[in-house]
């Protein structure tokens, strides 16, 4: 599943550049580079979400660099619980695998039988890839810090490619019979956009933290 390219330099409104932080000093270790993002748009909304290894935290252009420096402590705090909650209900390759199998069960009539499924942390434009040739699936490290029932979907989608190699209409058939297909793609495409276009406002991903 591509993931859609991100803008290079995407642009805060107010500045028109990247208002960029290095990794906070104390800040809660695994969280890498904190980017802040000013937004003349926003006014009193704070969004924070995770982009390819790093912590974007987009907040008002009003903000003073107090409530700057509060708001993203804060806000990196609570993106980091709630990725450690996620990453402990979702569990390692095993887990994933068994996930894998019962979805397949629930929605497939267990005719997708994949022969590994598992976390790789080396796909940054993908949230899922499949070989149908030996029936391994490989699932994107960043889908570990989204709603379970989003990594379902994407589990779904690689699974049904074991049946259907290409993306026609017999593939989404299939991939529809995910109850919550349609939502799931939905977030992903907010996350998306957010990535491309530097702001979450207006963004349909509302499972992000803020």
């Amino acid at each position: 599943m591509p993931a859609a390219r991100p803008r290079r330099g995407a642009e805060d409104s107010t500045t028109g550049r990247d208002a960029g932080l290095p990794e906070l000093a104390g800040g809660p270790p695994g969280m890498g580079v904190v980017e802040v993002r000013r937004s003349a748009r926003r006014r009193r909304t704070v969004t924070a979400y995770r982009e390819k290894g790093r912590t974007v935290v987009l907040i008002p252009a009003a903000f003073s660099p107090a409530e700057e420096r509060r708001w993203v402590a804060q806000m990196v705090a609570k993106l980091q619980t709630r990725e450690e909650r996620r990453r402990r209900s979702l569990g390692g390759d095993d887990e994933l695998m068994a996930r894998a199998r019962a979805l397949s069960a629930a929605h497939l009539d267990g005719l997708a039988e994949p022969t590994s499924v598992r976390w790789v942390d080396n796909q940054n434009r993908r949230w899922g890839s499949c070989t149908p040739a030996d029936g391994s699936i490989r699932l994107s490290g960043r889908l570990r810090s989204m709603p379970e029932y989003v990594v379902d979907y994407v589990l779904v989608h690689e699974l049904v490619h074991l049946l259907e190699p290409g993306h026609d209409e017999r593939f989404w058939a299939h991939v529809a019979r995910y109850p919550r297909a349609e939502r799931a793609r939905g977030f992903l495409e907010g996350i998306e956009l957010a990535a491309s276009a530097g702001d979450a406002d207006g963004d349909p991903a509302a499972d992000l933290v803020d």
